[in-house]
């Protein structure tokens, strides 16, 4: 069974394929021409998926058509050549070009994950009796398509990770005049409205001891951006110990979520070759 309908990968790896250099067959080097022959480049890229969506190990998702150490190389000249961080901007520009970003109204908010492993990121969980954990700081616009994070340990407050949260604002180039950011209650001091006007931006925090519901602002994109983060067991029990490899399959996540949020949103209103046939 595919990890992810055909729909969605297809367009992900006519993407991603575009971004990789030519690679020949046979490794030119060898003395006899005949070396084995290099594992395609989309058979990778398949257990890259498998592992992001099931979490397990790379020894156990290895097979015959590729072993665990070519799926950890080819993973780590991916991300020396920014192949992930790259295919996730061409899916926000795409999604900006086809249906539209919405970024006058940006929402950000942290979450803490389990970290089995440790690693550069990860910090003792004040939720989770002291073990190791992973926090991210996200941001999404609008309608929740995730436009970037923050790995700290989970040991970190939400609020000191807002400010480099909100650089990753620069990477989208222009943005709207009047921008407001919804945050919860954890942001409710003078220090975050004291950032929050140094930048220009308006803040809508959520107030200490105040019940409100989470659909009274537009908070809750984050919230469900973060729970669709989550299904990706990869991302929500992080066995990773480097901070760039966490990226990259962050990066792999949060671009599948972009383009499956973009053909939904654009299935009433465009019509192309491999459209399908019922609204996904």
């Amino acid at each position: 069974m595919p990890v992810l309908s055909s729909w969605l990968t297809e367009p992900l790896w006519g993407q991603f394929d575009a971004l990789l250099p030519e690679r020949p067959q046979f490794h030119p080097d060898h003395p006899l021409g005949c070396h084995r022959r290099r594992i395609s480049d989309r058979v990778v890229f398949d257990k890259l998926l498998q592992l992001l969506r099931f979490g397990c190990s790379y020894e156990a998702i290895a097979d015959t058509t590729c072993s665990a150490t070519t799926i950890r190389t080819r993973r780590d000249e991916w991300i020396r050549l920014g192949v992930f961080a790259e295919v996730k901007r061409i899916g926000l520009e795409s999604y900006d070009r086809i249906v539209g970003l919405v970024l006058d109204q940006i929402a950000v908010d942290g979450a803490i994950t389990k970290a089995p492993g440790g690693g550069e990121v990860a910090g003792c969980s004040p939720v989770d009796r002291g073990k190791q954990g992973l926090k991210r700081s996200g941001m999404t616009h609008g309608y929740g398509s995730p436009l970037g994070r923050v790995l700290a340990g989970a040991n970190r407050h939400d609020s000191p990770l807002l400010a480099p949260t909100l650089d990753r604002l620069d990477d989208l180039g222009p943005m709207p005049d009047d921008i407001t950011v919804h945050l919860d209650a954890g942001y409710d001091s003078d220090t975050t409205r004291a950032l929050l006007s140094e930048r220009g931006l308006h803040g809508r925090i959520a107030r200490k001891g105040e019940k409100a519901p989470i659909q009274a602002s537009q908070r809750w994109h984050v919230e469900r951006t973060h729970a669709w983060q989550n299904a990706f067991h990869r991302l929500a029990r992080c066995y990773e110990r480097r901070r760039t490899v966490i990226d990259a399959f962050f990066d792999l996540a949060d671009t599948i979520i972009t383009v499956r949020s973009m053909i939904r949103r654009a299935w009433t209103t465009h019509r192309w070759k491999s459209r399908p046939q019922h609204r996904p």
